[in-house]
């Protein structure tokens, strides 16, 4: 049987189609009286609205684009539960796409969006993401997080440089003499941060960095690379956890003790942090508060007509001390 339609609701609440349309999309210019009336008649019809239909009527798709540099891994799981949280109390869906890191892919996917999304929340920290800001759609409110772009609109960012110095110090604190790092990809601006965090805060001359690209296995080779080079390090900030992952079982299958042979810190505060072995201390930026909060900066961009000029928000990464690096000896 097929399903009720506007009409079979008006008919049964004796109205125009019109009167409830507007009822139904929750307009101002109709009677409250015939309000109620025609959402019981909906109701006891089992009257879906259709969403295309709706958008024609309030101007709203209820449905946010979400743009990511990728959708695989914890950091990103837990972006997009963040997100998919503030969105469903609030009765609104996700089209969510990841760019992998191309640029040029992230400006075909903002303009397929364009017409099917209300607001936009993007995530590029990529080097090139300014360009972004040429194609980004005038009349779509979008909010930023932790990326590179400077689009002036709403934005949530993380002191990635800070959280670098942070890393730094601990270590050094820890009794570390010999540090070295395993960064993000060069081309990532939040890595390039972080990197330029830990070199300004070591005092060491020429520390070794080895060049990852956020994955488990880049950790591993890292280690690897700091295994086959010389002196250990007595102390390594990793850019991110996944690759602190890889670090960690590289180091003990070579039979390396951490902390008490090399101190670990990495950076993120990935939920699998606090089951690796030794647990991991890392620098903790609250990955589903990043979703979360930005959505609810876009929400309340349209729920106010526009976005503010530079409203933003930082976050300062928190240490999260675990064994991996605390009571270290020698």
């Amino acid at each position: 049987m097929a399903g009720a339609t506007l009409k079979d609701v008006a008919r049964e609440a004796n109205v125009s189609i019109a009167s409830a349309s507007r009822a139904i999309n929750g307009l101002d210019n109709v009677a409250e009286a015939v309000k109620l009336r025609v959402l019981e008649a909906a109701g006891r019809l089992r009257y879906v609205p259709h969403g295309g239909a709706r958008s024609l009527v309030t101007s709203r798709t209820n449905t946010i684009g979400v743009l990511l540099p990728d959708i695989y891994g914890e950091f990103f799981a837990e972006i997009i539960r963040g997100v998919d949280v503030a969105a469903r109390a609030r009765g609104l869906h996700l089209l969510v796409s990841g760019s992998h890191g191309n640029p040029d892919e992230a400006v075909l996917i903002m303009r397929a969006m364009g017409g099917r999304v209300d607001g936009l929340l993007v995530m590029s920290p990529f080097v090139e993401s300014h360009d972004l800001v040429a194609i980004l759609p005038l009349s779509l409110p979008v909010v930023t997080i932790a990326s590179r772009i400077g689009s002036g609109q709403g934005s949530i960012s993380v002191d990635n440089f800070g959280g670098g110095v942070t890393a730094v110090k601990h270590l050094l604190e820890q009794g570390c003499k010999r540090l070295a790092h395993i960064s993000g990809p060069s081309q990532n601006f939040e890595a390039e941060e972080r990197k330029r965090g830990f070199l300004s805060a070591v005092s060491q001359p020429s520390p070794a960095v080895f060049e990852g690209d956020f994955t488990e296995e880049s950790g591993y080779r890292g280690a690897k690379a700091f295994l086959a080079s010389g002196p250990l390090p007595d102390g390594i900030f990793v850019a991110n956890d996944m690759m602190a992952v890889g670090c960690l079982l590289a180091l003990s299958e070579a039979g390396v003790k951490v902390p008490q042979d090399v101190a670990l810190v990495g950076f993120d505060d990935i939920p699998i942090a606090r089951f690796t072995s030794p647990p991991l201390t890392t620098l903790r930026v609250g990955i589903f508060d990043l979703g979360r909060r930005g959505l609810e900066l876009l929400v309340a961009a349209l729920d106010e007509g526009g976005m503010q000029e530079h409203e933003g928000l930082v976050v300062t990464p928190e240490l999260v001390l675990r064994d991996s690096s605390r009571h270290k000896t020698g």
